[in-house]
């Protein structure tokens, strides 16, 4: 199995107040920054790539692809992961999954991608997403490349914008993380949850 990587940051992160939430730093980094150095090593060499609309040069000192969405007005995550699957359909030779990472959660787990994988191999399932703490985190998942085309028809013409309501049609694996001592899907939509990161940071159980 073939993992390309796309780090969802596509959204107006309303609840922090706008602007681009994955650049908000903790412990002297960004978010981003934290996040890409988690997922970088769980996907292909250079098979990684940032969803994100606007102008994509204030990301250029991250050395990633930038893939906006191809569905217009900001439709949610399942526009950011058919971008990344279209892109790696294109850029990622010999590519047959997708993993998708939120960009606001900077201490997600380093064997994310491994356990969703085996997920898919052992059941026979087509998308696995992580849980924790008995709480679905859907747009932490490993998608095929072969529905794309289904993932088009459901977003553009039958309007679909729920993820949870696209996966239903296809064999969902669900594979539950430990949530403790630190749920590792702790992530920053507010700005007091920043300060919560630093703390976690400070007591040194957030990684990098």
């Amino acid at each position: 199995m073939k993992v390309a990587g796309i780090l969802l940051a596509g959204g107006l992160a309303r609840r922090m107040g706008g602007g681009d939430k994955p650049l908000r730093r903790i412990g002297g980094a960004t978010i981003l920054e934290r996040v890409i150095a988690r997922a970088r090593p769980q996907v292909a060499p250079g098979a990684l790539a940032l969803n994100a609309n606007g102008d994509p040069a204030r990301f250029a000192s991250f050395g990633l692809p930038v893939v906006p969405d191809g569905v217009a007005g900001y439709p949610g995550p399942l526009a950011g992961v058919l971008a990344g699957l279209d892109w790696a359909a294109e850029a990622v030779p010999g590519c047959s999954h997708v993993a998708s990472f939120a960009t606001d959660a900077p201490f997600l787990p380093a064997d994310l991608v491994a356990r969703l994988a085996g997920a898919v191999a052992d059941g026979g399932a087509d998308i696995a997403c992580a849980a924790s703490a008995g709480r679905a985190h859907p747009v932490f998942a490993l998608w095929p490349v072969r529905l794309r085309d289904d993932l088009r028809h459901a977003l553009v013409d039958e309007d679909v914008r729920k993820v949870d309501v696209w996966t239903a049609r296809h064999r969902l694996s669900v594979v539950e993380f430990p949530a403790e001592p630190r749920d590792p899907f702790f992530n920053a939509n507010r700005p007091e949850d920043l300060a919560e990161a630093e703390a976690l940071l400070a007591q040194g159980e957030g990684g990098i």
